[in-house]
C-alpha cells in the first residue's frame, strides 16, 4: 500500500515536470516519448 501511494505521488510530479518541459519545449518529442517510458517502467 505504502509503495503504490509513493509511487502515485512520483507519477504526478513525474508528469508536472513532462507538462512544464513540453510548455516550455524544453525538450524534443523524441526525449518526450524516452522520459515518459522510463516513468511508466519505474512505476509499473
Amino acid at each position: 500500500m505504502n509503495r503504490m501511494y509513493t509511487s502515485a505521488i512520483a507519477f504526478g510530479a513525474g508528469m508536472v515536470v513532462l507538462n512544464l518541459a513540453q510548455r516550455n519545449n524544453l525538450m524534443s518529442g523524441r526525449q518526450m516519448k524516452k522520459l515518459q517510458k522510463r516513468i511508466s517502467k519505474a512505476i509499473f
